[in-house]
């Protein structure tokens, strides 16, 4: 690491300490040279995601786009903040573990709606009904008769609950 004072490369770390997320490391740092300290910061370097449209065009993984679905889908909903944080810290971890540079939308938007479904199923409706573009109250009747099918399957242990079996 370069002086900013003296522009001599060797020096010597005094000090680390990691960042209250311990995604960065602050290091202290004393020029051999002139004996000046300075303060470097140390962090990874993330390849970004690029996402592959519909249409074929292709645009960074942009978090906020995310938020923004997400928190509209939960909108009037006991759903903190927190928790939609870690639901699109989650997602994107998700996302970065695939090993793939380029996704296409709809399978990030796949696994929007399988961790809304996990989370709440009226915000899984909401965000479904933009994402699938729902066209009229059919759309609608047809989804929540698949929500409630899937609900009638794992509840009392894989048994139906209205008696059969």
């Amino acid at each position: 690491m370069k002086c900013p004072f003296c522009g001599e490369i060797d020096n010597k770390v005094i000090d680390s300490r990691l960042s209250k997320d311990a995604s960065v490391i602050r290091r202290r740092r004393e020029c051999i040279a002139c004996s000046r300290r300075f303060t470097t910061y140390e962090h990874i370097e993330e390849v970004p995601i690029m996402i592959v449209k519909k249409d074929g065009r292709r645009e960074v993984f942009n978090r906020e786009k995310v938020r923004s679905g997400v928190k509209k889908a939960c909108e009037k909903r006991n759903i903190s903040m927190n928790v939609i944080e870690e639901f699109i810290d989650d997602l994107e971890r998700d996302l970065r573990e695939t090993g793939e540079k380029e996704l296409p939308a709809s399978v990030i938007g796949e696994k929007i709606m399988v961790k809304l479904h996990q989370l709440d199923d009226v915000a899984y409706v909401r965000f479904a009904s933009v994402y699938r573009e729902f066209k009229d109250v059919n759309d609608f009747v047809s989804e929540l008769k698949s929500l409630l099918s899937s609900h009638e399957k794992t509840e009392d242990g894989g048994r139906r609950v209205n008696g059969s079996s």
